[in-house]
C-alpha cells in the first residue's frame, strides 16, 4: 500500500529530478533510491555493529572455529 508524503527537496535536486525524470515516474525513482539508501544505512549499522562485537570477544583460530560450528550444528 502507498502512502503519500511531503518532503522537502533541495532546489538543485528538485530541478534534476524534473529534467531527468518523467512525471509519471519520480514517486518510483524517489522510492528506488531512499530503499537503497535505506539498505545502506542498515548496512553501516550492522557494519559498526560488528566491529563493536569484534572488539569485545577474542581471537578464535579457523580449526576451533571450524569445530565449534560443527559442535552446533550436531555433527
Amino acid at each position: 500500500m502507498a502512502t503519500k508524503v511531503n518532503i522537502v527537496l533541495d532546489d538543485d535536486v528538485k530541478a534534476e529530478l524534473d529534467r531527468m525524470v518523467d512525471p509519471g515516474r519520480r514517486s518510483r525513482v524517489v522510492n528506488a533510491a531512499l530503499r537503497r539508501e535505506l539498505l545502506r544505512i542498515g548496512r553501516e549499522s550492522a557494519s559498526a555493529t560488528l566491529d563493536l562485537l569484534r572488539a569485545k570477544t577474542r581471537r578464535v583460530a579457523t580449526p576451533e572455529l571450524v569445530s565449534l560450528i560443527r559442535r552446533d550444528r550436531g555433527r
